[in-house]
């Protein structure tokens, strides 16, 4: 007997899209079988004609700077998670306090989501010159890989690698069978363009051009030749980088790299003078994001990842417009899908395209084995979209705590109706996300 099955004409499976029924028990998906299939269930739903049953999202950058800070929660990061279809989000290490560089600090994390995250949470672990020596106490607190950069942080707890030390780096992640994530943008080359502050659009990026980036990834490139390891390249903004990144491949290098929405749709000619609602790291460049998409399309490019990273509304400095004090990062998480999809149709790709790039692929990158597909033995975490249906951008229908993003007014297509995790829909009411630490997955949230 099954507890619930869900039939509906467009089911996104691994094979592609088309009419299924799926069979959900004890929270994972038991049976995918024909949409008329005969199975007998506890209960039953029957999706409109006009739904797409896609398997949950997963997102495997995203900062949810908790515990320690006043920006972003557990609680509102996971909301707005689960508003937007996302049933996984992977944290990053360096926003929280303390950060996650040994295994007190993961233990922090478990205790502070306990109760409070209503999706799926897992941990990214942090390495930085001081903490080497703790990368192996950080696997065994369950962290899913590391991450590193290769310029200031902007935080003073978590401090870049020093010039040549990558490739040891590289190397020693390798040896734990993780995988390193690399912030690439090189110090060096910011230092050359470093000018006065300024409120303007045009300087900013001037002192953050795209060899920034180009010449960081480049050095990952060497690192990873040099030792064999496995590395990610976190946010690629630039048709540069995706041709590095692809001639990386080429030679069968174990590379991988990821883009964000905010350089798949943003432009900044078209942003106000000062706009800092679009102050990221790297910066959002003019005239890219054709060359992204087709970096996604021809494979050099693996996912789509938020990078969903607020701040309190007095740090980006809005009414002043000072690009260099505002604190960066942007707030998307509950907009990722309809972003990207909105997006994606206009270049001919489809939800199956869509659901590997944002599902598929991340959960992979965090060996999450269980998530990522409608597929038998998966968690039944599960989204709902109406991919015809448009909507404007409120910022106070948004969860996440800052309640701004630079796509305020703009009007997407695609609107998630139901979110599924664990086989059952999710109640905001009622959070029941586990924190999934690796090598504790048949318990999730060890006693402290």
């Amino acid at each position: 007997m099954l507890d619930t099955v869900l039939r509906s004409r467009h089911v996104v499976l691994p094979a592609g899209e088309q009419p299924a029924a799926v069979g959900l028990r004890d929270g994972r998906i038991a049976v995918v079988a024909p949409y008329d299939a005969p199975l007998v269930a506890t209960t039953e739903q029957v999706l409109r004609d006009d739904l797409v049953l896609l398997p949950g999202l997963v997102d495997s950058h995203v900062h949810l700077q908790d515990p320690g800070r006043d920006w972003e929660g557990f609680d509102s990061g996971t909301r707005a998670a689960a508003l937007g279809g996302v049933t996984t989000v992977v944290d990053m290490p360096l926003d929280c306090l303390p950060v996650t560089l040994d295994g007190d600090a993961v233990r922090a994390k478990v205790a502070a989501a306990r109760g409070r995250v209503h999706v799926d949470v897992a941990l990214w672990g942090g390495v930085t010159p001081r903490n080497l020596d703790r990368i192996d106490e950080l696997v065994d607190a369950g962290v899913r890989g590391f991450k590193c950069f290769l310029a200031d942080t902007g935080i003073p707890q978590f401090a870049p690698l020093e010039p040549g030390q990558l490739p040891e780096v590289v190397r020693r992640v390798a040896a734990t069978g993780l995988v390193l994530l690399v912030h690439a943008e090189d110090a060096a080359t910011l230092a050359v363009h470093a000018g006065p502050p300024t409120l303007s659009q045009d300087t900013f990026l001037r002192q953050h051009p795209q060899s920034v980036e180009t010449r960081a990834i480049a050095d990952v490139v060497e690192a990873v030749a040099a030792t064999g390891g496995r590395a990610h390249v976190v946010h690629v903004s630039s048709g540069e980088g995706v041709a590095l990144i692809a001639a990386a491949r080429a030679r069968g290098l174990p590379l991988t790299a990821e883009t964000c929405p905010h350089y798949l749709v943003l432009d900044p000619a078209t942003a106000a003078p000062g706009d800092t609602l679009i102050k990221v790291s790297p910066p959002v460049q003019a005239g890219e994001t054709d060359h992204l998409w087709e970096g996604l399309r021809s494979g050099a490019l693996d996912l789509i990842v938020s990078d969903h990273s607020p701040c309190a509304m007095a740090d980006k400095r809005l009414d002043s417009g000072d690009l260099t004090a505002a604190v960066g990062g942007i707030a998307s998480l509950q907009l990722s899908l309809p972003l990207v999809w909105t997006a994606a149709r206009d270049h001919g790709l489809t939800l199956v395209d869509v659901a590997r790039w944002m599902a598929e692929r991340p959960a992979e990158l965090a060996g999450l084995d269980s998530k990522g597909a409608i597929a038998v033995g998966r968690d039944a975490d599960l989204c709902v979209l109406d991919p015809e249906a448009t909507f404007v951008v409120d910022p106070g229908a948004l969860a996440h705590r800052l309640g701004r993003t630079p796509y305020d007014g703009r009007r997407l297509t695609g609107v998630v109706t139901q979110t599924w995790l664990a086989g059952s829909p999710v109640d905001l009411d009622h959070p029941r996300g586990r924190v999934l630490l690796r090598g504790h997955d048949d318990h999730p949230e060890p006693p402290l």
